[in-house]
């Protein structure tokens, strides 16, 4: 049976799933890194337990919100990034269709917390869900709200956070925190975002890949110019995690370029040069996200005919268990796109667009899915439909860029 405030009755978890983004390291002993790491992601994570007497309601609650009272910044840069979206509609639905150790797999990165893990129990009917009521400091929605602050910063109720920058409040509220080197470490966030090698794999490759890529890539390197994951995608210390979806975090880590060449007799070949100069990791890292490179021909009265498409990304069919291609771009390489057409004389001018859909795996599976909506539990339905519209709104044009055949 599954407890909320116990440590004696931990969630009995599996783990494979995940989600976005790593932390980076600077000198520090790897013993002490190695440890704290292994104590802080133990499988299953503990309950909280009860908090110290001594704690306030506020000090002992594990709703962000609560956290947001003092750490507001913190609390409204997380509100806007994806890890206080990872319990959304695209995995609710899914969780209605699992058993609990399915369901486990994904709850590891998801919801991490073993009261969270506990609520969803208890929200699906799973068989090992808890008997009794969750205590006060367990918001009731704790458990779509995704990875919370105290996913990373809690444990039996003692607060963990990276060195202060400045002098440390002594005496503050939950007692002060626990100074530990390894929040400045890239492979902090590994946890989720690096499966390990029995992990699930497809033509060889594991699903989840990206510390080893920065690993390999130039960024990894030790000296004045390493460069950690929290460089780019917690800047400052913000909490924010930008990625893929954002389009000026994605147009900083690549340079493209657009060449025309006369092949003779009306032929031509646009050749598109895309390098991989600011991520860290293979551009895209993961399955979800491609990049769409469109190539048109523009001509001078108004006229536009589509040329060519190519796809920069891991296309995997939908139940992932086939690769259909591989175009990724690792760190600090580049790739070319070629397209070869047909065009008589006059005045024209090829363009290409570039887009980017950050959840296109996600949206071919919402679309097979509501294929067969009538198999579906009616519940999970408008949580598939709402999915699959906010998996379509991310995408956007990234940039335009045209180049003119030669006289």
């Amino acid at each position: 049976m599954l407890k909320f405030a116990s440590h004696a009755g931990p969630l009995r978890l599996l783990a494979v799933c995940a989600l976005a983004l790593l932390a980076g390291c600077g000198d520090k002993p790897e013993a002490a890194v190695e440890a704290f790491l292994e104590r802080h992601w133990t499988e299953p994570m503990a309950p909280q337990g009860a908090p110290p007497a001594a704690f306030s309601p506020l000090e002992a609650s594990l709703n962000p919100a609560a956290c947001g009272q003092c750490h507001a910044e913190q609390y409204a840069a997380w509100r806007t990034s994806l890890h206080s979206k990872a319990m959304g509609p695209g995995l609710r639905w899914q969780l209605m269709l699992m058993d609990q150790e399915q369901g486990n797999r994904c709850l590891r990165c998801h919801t991490p917390l073993a009261e969270q893990k506990a609520l969803l129990a208890l929200e699906h009917g799973w068989p090992n869900a808890p008997k009794q009521p969750p205590p006060d400091f367990v918001p009731s929605d704790l458990g779509h709200q995704g990875l919370v602050c105290a996913a990373c910063h809690v444990r039996g109720h003692r607060r963990f956070g990276p060195p202060p920058r400045n002098e440390a409040v002594k005496d503050g509220p939950h007692g002060g925190f626990v100074v530990a080197e390894a929040f400045q470490d890239s492979r902090f966030c590994a946890h989720c975002h690096q499966f390990p090698d029995s992990g699930p794999r497809i033509a060889g490759k594991l699903l989840e890949d990206t510390y080893r890529q920065w690993l390999a890539g130039p960024y990894a390197k030790e000296g004045a110019g390493k460069q950690t994951c929290q460089s780019c995608h917690m800047p400052d210390r913000q909490h924010r995690w930008r990625g893929i979806h954002d389009p000026e975090m994605t147009r900083r880590a690549i340079e493209v370029s657009l060449k025309l060449q006369a092949l003779g007799d009306g032929r031509y070949e646009a050749r598109a040069n895309v390098r991989n100069s600011g991520a860290g990791h293979h551009f895209p890292t993961y399955m979800v996200p491609k990049v769409e490179l469109v190539f048109y021909r523009r001509d001078a009265d108004g006229g536009s005919v589509e040329l060519g498409r190519h796809l920069i990304g891991w296309n995997v069919d939908t139940p992932i268990t086939r690769e259909l291609s591989d175009t990724r771009i690792a760190a600090g390489e580049a790739r070319d796109f070629r397209q070869p057409f047909n065009a008589a004389g006059g005045d024209w001018r090829v363009e290409l667009v570039m887009r980017v859909l950050p959840a296109e795996h996600y949206e071919r599976i919402y679309r097979d899915a509501l294929g067969r909506a009538d198999q579906l539990p009616a519940a999970a339905v408008p949580l598939l439909r709402r999915a699959l519209d906010e998996a379509v709104a991310t995408r956007y044009e990234l940039l335009r860029l045209e180049a003119r055949a030669e006289p």
